[in-house]
């Protein structure tokens, strides 16, 4: 769990607390700690209060995003620190088009796993 910097805070269009995200899941925050501890997402410090806050484009509906987990692996695997993948996730692409964030939440996970995999050539 980073403190976030403002061009990185910037780029992120919205943003969820960890309790805000267990009411959408149906679970406990204890539960959506668990999922950022085992990189399944990222948590960073904003705000005033400095309070855990995660992108609201990783969660769709009552789950994570889907191939999010999957490609926040293949960015950790590559050397990325937690603020180097937010800036590739939410940074646009025009090839994609979109952001990689976006082409996950629209189940085109396979072409955002595929350039992350190229990246670490």
């Amino acid at each position: 769990m980073t403190e976030i910097d403002a061009k990185i805070d910037a780029l992120v269009p919205a943003w969820l607390t960890l309790p805000d995200i267990a009411e959408q899941l149906g679970v406990e925050v204890t539960r959506v700690r668990q999922l950022v501890k085992e990189g399944q997402l990222i948590a960073v410090r904003r705000g005033e209060n400095r309070a855990l806050h995660v992108p609201a484009a990783f969660i769709d509906g009552d789950k994570v995003v889907k191939g999010l987990s999957g490609t926040l692996t293949l960015l950790r695997d590559d050397g990325f620190t937690d603020e180097e993948m937010l800036e590739w996730l939410f940074t646009p692409d025009p090839t994609l088009p979109g952001t990689p964030a976006q082409a996950l939440g629209e189940n085109r996970g396979t072409e955002v796993k595929r350039r992350a995999q190229a990246l670490a050539v």
